[in-house]
């Protein structure tokens, strides 16, 4: 008998509560492949993917392995195209990093700045996941009901109970409650970002009390004892996205892993600076810098910044990148994907046999 399984994990076709959060760039198909196997719900990161992409990935997991896996799109509109003229202030201020990297001054960003999200949405009706999740937004009830339609089951994020109960009359599967402890982006939409700040256990609790969609718990969860909370809320699973990043499958440079294990204390900070969107990061110089300065509306702040944030990388420099991590970032663990998922299900199961005891 499997103690840990709940109704969603029956619904999504997975052995354990534990989800790998859908992180772009970070969650490659080695990864999601690899927590599927070990029992989880592996998941990719689309937001910025192209069509053609999205099906290599997907493909990708599929030579790996025939289990379900999430694909997770950020559903968001495109700005309006902002002129050369108004980018200016935003180049002249990277402009100066851009030279300490040796890359060439930064140019105005042209639109499209994402791709687009209707050819995505395509893409997912061709790749057809067993699990396709939405953040930064929600999808019409009609495209909800079309996935489902095809045997996707369809999540969505919430930073507060009202885009829970607005999920919910979507018809979605699940809900998975971001609080404000997570890393990577906000997802909230219906309220300003920076009022929907409720923390996890807080915001978790409250959720389950106002729906009956099942519900994942995400931000700060980053071991066996996380979980255990979570499940003890009234979630069905828990998300977790920072405890994968230095993972040897993740796709993050190895700065940002090496800032996860350094991590002491909880160094994170919301910033808009790297992508135009509210995102928690380890903090470093841009984010510090920059906190006053120009920025373009997302995504196109994403693009001015991608040259940048890449080189910085790729040179083993921390000062621009964008170290995306959640406020537990000090218990992080350089495990294999595999691995992590084995060990936070004897973490949960202890914890759960440890309460139990105080009953005797």
């Amino acid at each position: 008998m499997n103690r840990l399984q709940t109704p969603l994990c029956d619904r999504l076709g997975i052995r354990l509560p534990i989800i790998q959060a859908p992180m772009a760039s970070a969650a490659t198909p080695e990864m999601a492949a690899a927590v599927c196997k070990a029992g989880g719900l592996g998941s990719l990161g689309a937001a910025y993917s192209q069509p053609e992409a999205m099906q290599r990935d997907a493909e990708a997991v599929r030579a790996q392995t025939d289990l379900p896996f999430n694909v997770n799109l950020f559903v968001v509109s495109q700005p309006p195209a902002v002129d050369a003229a108004a980018q200016r202030g935003a180049l002249d201020a990277v402009a100066g990093y851009y030279q300490s990297l040796g890359l060439p001054a930064p140019e105005p960003v042209r639109a499209p700045y994402a791709p687009d999200l209707e050819a995505q949405l395509r893409a997912i009706e061709a790749i057809r996941p067993a699990v396709f999740s939405s953040h930064l937004g929600d999808l019409p009830a009609e495209r909800v009901r079309r996935f489902q339609s095809q045997g996707i089951k369809v999540g969505g994020s919430a930073n507060c109970v009202a885009e829970a109960e607005r999920l919910e009359a979507l018809g979605v599967d699940f809900i998975v409650a971001q609080g404000a402890e997570a890393g990577g982006h906000r997802g909230s939409y219906l309220r300003n970002p920076y009022e929907s700040m409720t923390g996890t256990l807080a915001l978790v609790r409250m959720i389950v009390c106002r729906v009956k969609t099942p519900v994942v718990a995400a931000g700060g969860i980053m071991d066996g004892a996380g979980i255990a909370a979570a499940l003890a809320l009234g979630a069905q699973a828990a998300q977790l996205g920072t405890a994968f990043i230095p993972c040897p499958e993740s796709g993050a440079p190895q700065v940002h892993k090496d800032g996860l294990l350094a991590a002491r204390e909880d160094t994170t900070v919301i910033t808009e600076k790297f992508s135009g969107k509210p995102a928690r990061g380890l903090a470093n110089r841009f984010n510090r810098e920059m906190r006053d300065a120009p920025q373009l509306p997302f995504p196109a702040q994403n693009a001015l910044t991608g040259k940048l944030r890449a080189a910085s990388g790729k040179a083993g420099n921390p000062d621009f990148v964008a170290m995306w991590a959640g406020q537990a970032a000090p218990l992080s663990r350089a495990l294999p994907a595999g691995q992590l998922i084995a060990t936070l299900e004897a973490e949960t199961l202890e914890c759960l046999d440890r309460l139990a005891s105080l009953r005797r």
